[in-house]
């Protein structure tokens, strides 16, 4: 493994030097226009349903040219054969000028294709009938269909997509189309019950679902093929905070009024039942034969589970599958951007733009290579590219593998300090009182829609609250590397018959002179044993509550420390629980009781957090 400490800078002055070259295309309507005509078909799928599918091809009809394709629930606006804007992002102005043939397709049920949508189809492994449809086999029929259309392709097809259209990508792969050469899925949603942007291990990530259900709810309107799929009012109304502390769940519920069918499977099946689990992508990781470059962004809000999640499934299915991964300093489908994405709040990761540094040196290699045979696969090719925060370089590494690391565990220890050191007194343990109607807000700015700056925050914002437990480690005198998953150990017990678990781990600099947040994850009690099983705490007995934060590439510096933060709420980015044992997407407002709760520090219970180190 090698530090890329010049990557960037090499880059930027390649870069700089390419800008300043005489003659440079210019891509704008007007070279669009004379370079590339716009079909639109609706291609047939096997079960008679057709998809609307945009197709841009090249003029040039002397060669042949690569087929770069996504398909999304999100429109392929703006419709109509002289309509087109996608030649506006950064991103695709490298395959414009490669003579890429690009292809958009709105899935089965959403805008101007036919059919009935599903969040999340569920992929079915041995397809028996012409009705045996999924996201799979809609995706092979297009790419057969396109194959025996198009006059001017290699034969070669590249499939990428972001978060929603991520999963798409990944059942891209999973359809086994031979053509199919390199597929890029990014941010992808993976599991909506463990770890993605519907619940982490079990609660509900209420702020981004419910802002999300008018949007959800205009597909239950949607009666044929349109480019005006309607809306719904907002759910939310005024200060997000006063909101859903005056409304519980079942509030919720009678304002949707059942006009979103996704949200009414959700408060149908509250626990990770066989619903949930046809779901889970990683069921279509095996057999894949398409090269993969997975992507993503360690402050990604919305999907941080998904791309390592997506990815070790890939890799322990498919031992000998070329399977990349590069995961940045970026939000929610930053490295797409027109932006710059070197940034996030206060936090510069770099002076220059990674947003630029992933189009020529990623994504656009990796699909010249896979889909042209050209060049040397790009950043990836070693197999994984990691950027570290806190010392702010890149890691490349053959693969993202956890065994290359060294597993430590750091203590809670009765006086407040983190330590390495197991404790050893006998009976020890710290106390808080989890009150739902004063829940620990998760960000200092809660009266609006979620910020992405919430990911790497300072947590001054919770000094001095009761309920949040705060375990501090000595200055590190060397720096310390923690790559890969952390996992939460946690001794407790509680006044009632179920509660909440965050742990957040947080870098603290020189003097404590900021308190930046690295990674946080929340788990409900109920489901400490099973996620399909749930169960209640008894009250007064100590129980272990265990869970994964998901993965992390950060340096903690020398001179820095190492915080980690216990508490019960998180909110309004997660649900409250009630605290009681109950069905909480029935539960009235008085239903919601404060609940003491016990973290135990001692020889018997040792509750730690556990990083893996780079040796």
């Amino acid at each position: 493994m090698k530090k890329l400490l010049l990557l960037l800078a090499l880059f930027a002055l390649s870069f700089a030097q390419a800008q300043d070259t005489s003659g440079q295309t210019v891509i704008d309507a007007k070279w669009f226009k004379a370079n590339y005509t716009k079909a639109e078909y609706m291609i047939p799928m096997r079960d008679g349903v057709r998809l609307y599918t945009a197709v841009f091809v090249p003029k040039n009809k002397k060669a042949l040219h690569p087929v770069l394709m996504t398909r999304t629930p999100f429109s392929c606006a703006p419709y109509g054969k002289k309509n087109s804007s996608f030649w506006e992002e950064k991103i695709f102005q490298d395959y414009l000028l490669a003579e890429y043939i690009f292809v958009f397709q709105d899935v089965r049920g959403r805008w101007m294709s036919e059919g009935e949508f599903v969040n999340v189809r569920p992929y079915i492994e041995n397809k028996t009938g012409k009705n045996d449809v999924d996201e799979a086999s809609d995706t092979y029929d297009t790419v057969e269909w396109l194959l025996r259309k198009l006059k001017t392709d290699n034969g070669s097809v590249g499939i990428y997509g972001n978060s929603y259209c991520g999963f798409y990508t990944l059942m891209a792969a999973a359809s086994r189309h031979p053509a199919i050469k390199a597929v890029s899925p990014q941010a992808p949603i993976c599991d909506w019950f463990i770890g993605d942007d519907v619940h982490h291990n079990g609660a509900l990530m209420m702020l981004d679902i419910v802002s999300f259900l008018p949007y959800l709810g205009a597909t239950t309107t949607r009666v044929k093929p349109t480019t005006e799929m309607g809306h719904m009012e907002p759910i939310i109304e005024g200060n997000v905070w006063d909101f859903f502390i005056n409304n519980t769940l079942a509030d919720i519920t009678r304002k949707a009024g059942g006009r979103v069918a996704f949200w009414e499977d959700v408060v149908a099946h509250p626990d990770y039942d066989e619903w949930w689990q046809a779901r889970d992508a990683r069921r279509a990781t095996k057999g894949i034969t398409s090269s993969v470059l997975m992507v993503g962004g360690t402050y990604d809000a919305e999907d941080p589970y998904g791309v390592w999640e997506a990815y070790r499934s890939l890799r322990m299915n498919n031992p000998s599958l070329d399977c990349r991964i590069v995961v940045g300093p970026w939000t929610h489908g930053a490295w797409r951007a027109n932006e710059d994405a070197n940034r996030l709040g206060d936090v510069e990761f770099s002076p220059e733009s990674l947003s630029d540094f992933y189009r020529k040196e990623v994504e656009f290699p990796f699909f010249e290579q896979k889909l042209r045979g050209v060049g040397d696969g790009g950043a990836t090719a070693s197999g994984a590219l990691i950027f570290f925060s806190g010392e702010n370089c890149w890691r490349e590494m053959d693969e993202w593998n956890v065994e290359e690391h060294t597993p430590v565990k750091y203590y809670l220890q009765e006086d407040g300090s983190l330590r390495e050191d197991a404790p050893a007194v006998k009976d020890s343990y710290s106390t808080y009182t989890s009150d739902p109607k004063n829940p620990v807000p998760y960000y200092s700015d809660t009266a609006s829609s979620r910020k992405n700056e919430y990911m790497i925050s300072g947590q001054e914002f919770v000094d001095g609250r009761e309920d949040v437990l705060t375990f501090l480690s000595p200055v590190l005198e060397e720096d310390v590397a923690v790559a890969g998953v952390v996992e939460a150990e946690l001794f407790v017990a509680l006044s009632q018959t179920d509660a909440d678990f965050v742990v957040k781990v947080i870098d603290v600099g020189p003097d404590g002179e900021y308190e930046s947040l690295v990674r946080a994850n929340i788990m409900r009690g109920r489901y400490r044993n099973s996620l399909s099983e749930p169960e209640p705490f008894t009250v007064g007995e100590v129980d272990k509550v265990a869970f994964e934060l998901p993965d992390i590439a950060h340096t903690f510096m020398a001179g820095h420390r190492i915080k980690v933060q216990v508490q019960s709420s998180c909110f309004p980015l997660f649900d409250r629980n009630p605290q009681q044992y109950i069905n909480i997407y029935e539960a009235k407002a008085e239903d919601f009781i404060p609940c003491d709760v016990k973290i135990y520090h001692s020889k018997e219970y040792p509750s730690n957090v556990e990083f893996c180190i780079l040796k």
